[in-house]
């Protein structure tokens, strides 16, 4: 994809006034605000232990440093929903989904997480039917926090499992035991969740088939209407690199990723949980996670917290990192974003595609240039896309597609 040149614009002035003015968000990002489906993703930067795959924007009390704690934390995330709610104006959407992530949000008390979502909602208009999402950990829930988090309007939880084998646990540096996870399933749906997600990692080192087909088996005996199932990334720079660079671990098995891949898929085929998106299953549609659908449909959100992107009518920015930072913004008055950029007409016409080609429903063919539409029948003959979505003016992966689909996604659209 051809990257923008990030460019600052009013919305991110560095005046010491918090930008109240709505007319401050380019006219250009603000066509289609009311009429484009918009959510809220606040993200808690904390973490217990830092595990040693995850290069996501965390920190364990000992990196915190001076100036963040998580006592203060949730009204820091409130008075950068106050910017959002004054930068947006009177033209602000209803909002269709809050999703809490990390980090660990859990590790902050359960009233705190409601304090935020009660400001959202006096901030902002707020859909009926709103889904209110927060990931945890297994370990960092109890029967009566999930109660607290129900009563104060939680809808949605997705549990960090990863895997059903301790020793793979190990690896990945988790700290719950092996049954945590599908024990905190059943104590979210005894308090009232209405839907409950389980996050797998397949293919770390060590693991085995039996490993991971003990992990299918015990998230489909859990009390889940949703599954999420990724493939183990050595990200750069952090702990699994190192040791995989030193020769103490192995990289993951393109062929065995593959294969763990197909056995998902029939396990959670078999059991009723459909895909919907090449790495996400789910009961049916209602079980869908509607957040993550509004990133794959390049709708519009506001990203709260430190290091949180946001996108708004093809205006996109990106807070600065550290918590520290981003308190001391908010505190003197100063927008946290660090940078943004604006994406072309082109390059959102490219995300579409990008996104809209790892959906079940498809992605219209229209989307495509006309010498993408020719190799995306060319991808029908090769058996990576379905014929019969592809005569009704869709593109759609078949099981082998998905497979390629890094792969699918790039022939279509170089």
């Amino acid at each position: 994809m051809t990257a923008t040149t990030p460019q600052t614009l009013p919305l991110l002035g560095q005046t010491p006034a918090l930008p109240a003015d709505p007319s401050m968000l380019p006219a250009a990002a603000r066509d289609g605000l009311r009429t484009t489906p918009f959510g809220l993703y606040v993200h808690v930067p904390f973490c217990a232990t830092r595990c040693g795959y995850c290069d996501f924007n965390t920190y364990t009390s000992d990196e915190l440093g001076p100036g963040a704690n998580r006592s203060e934390y949730a009204g820091t995330a409130i008075a950068e929903l106050r910017l959002a709610a004054e930068v947006l104006g009177p033209d602000r959407p209803a909002v269709q989904t809050v999703f809490v992530g990390g980090g660990t949000p859990t590790l902050l008390p359960a009233h705190d997480l409601v304090a935020v979502l009660d400001a959202v909602r006096e901030l902002f208009p707020v859909a009926p039917d709103v889904e209110v999402t927060t990931e945890a950990n297994p370990e960092s829930v109890t029967p009566e926090s999930l109660a607290v988090l129900r009563a104060g309007g939680f809808t949605r939880i997705s549990l960090g499992m990863q895997s059903a084998a301790e020793h793979v646990l190990a690896v990945l540096d988790r700290r719950h035991t092996p049954g945590r996870a599908v024990q905190a399933a059943a104590e979210a749906r005894a308090a009232g969740f209405e839907h409950v997600n389980l996050d797998l990692i397949y293919g770390a080192p060590g693991e085995t088939d039996a490993d991971w087909q003990a992990s299918l088996d015990a998230v489909l005996a859990a009390p889940v209407d949703h599954v999420s199932a990724y493939a183990l990334i050595v990200e750069q720079g952090t702990r699994l690199a190192r040791r995989v660079a030193r020769g103490e671990l192995p990289m993951p098995d393109d062929d065995v990723l593959a294969d763990r891949y197909e056995m998902a898929d029939r396990a959670f085929g078999s059991a009723g949980l459909g895909w919907y998106e090449v790495s996400n299953w789910a009961r049916d549609r209602a079980a869908r996670c509607r957040h993550n659908e509004l990133y794959w449909a390049n709708a519009n959100w506001w990203g709260i917290g430190p290091g949180a992107h946001s996108h708004v009518g093809g205006l996109r920015w990106w807070n600065v990192k550290h918590p520290a930072a981003y308190a001391d913004r908010l505190a003197a008055g100063l927008h946290p974003a660090a940078d943004t950029e604006l994406l072309s007409a082109d390059d959102r016409a490219l995300e579409r595609v990008m996104l809209g080609l790892r959906l079940r429903d498809g992605l219209p063919l229209t989307a495509l240039s006309a010498a993408g539409r020719a190799r995306a029948a060319e991808s029908v003959v090769r058996g990576l896309l379905e014929a019969g979505p592809h005569e009704a003016g869709l593109a759609v992966l078949t099981d082998r597609g998905r497979l390629l689909a890094d792969a699918v996604v790039r022939d279509l659209t170089d």
